[in-house]
């Protein structure tokens, strides 16, 4: 049998032999890491370093950050704020010693991150909380308590003729 091109419709229009069609392309291109490809010019292998990864949620009164780092103890981690900024970044060495040990695996991380989050007007900076329990890191923002609504009395003025 010859072999037909096959034509689908979508919407009306006409999609040529090959061609993709916009949901497929729109996946392809969300599995593109363009900071993959540039690893082998900073020097790193590709999945090497630390990423980490927050939850942030909002409460009544914080906005909590939640990471999970395994292995990093409070001296590793370093937490700023500046304005309306949070940066929450930490750094892990590598622990092996090479004195003529030999190793089989290592896959374990080491290396650092840095995130950076912009902080909504009202909350407290001077008054930041951050732990690490369990590898996880908890960074609390408290919010400020709005102040209460005032009402303001309207005076009227006489007119003197």
């Amino acid at each position: 049998m010859a072999e037909l091109a096959i034509r689908k419709t979508n919407g009306g229009q006409q999609r040529q032999p090959g061609q993709q069609s916009p949901m497929n392309l729109l996946r392809e291109m969300m599995k593109w890491d363009p900071f993959s490809e540039m690893a082998p010019v900073l020097g790193l292998q590709p999945g090497e370093g630390i990423v980490a990864s927050f939850d942030v949620k909002e409460t009544p009164n914080a906005y909590i950050f939640k990471a999970d780092i395994p292995g990093f103890t409070e001296k590793d981690l370093d937490i700023t704020t500046a304005g309306n900024r949070l940066t929450i970044s930490g750094n892990r060495r590598d622990e092996r010693e090479d004195k003529g040990d030999t190793y089989y695996v290592c896959e374990r991380r080491y290396g650092s991150f840095s995130r950076a989050f912009t902080l909504p007007q009202g909350v407290d900076v001077e008054h930041v909380n951050a732990e690490v329990k369990h590898g996880v890191l908890t960074v609390t923002v408290p919010r400020v308590a709005a102040p209460a609504a005032k009402k303001i009395q309207v005076k009227s003025a006489s007119v003197k003729a």
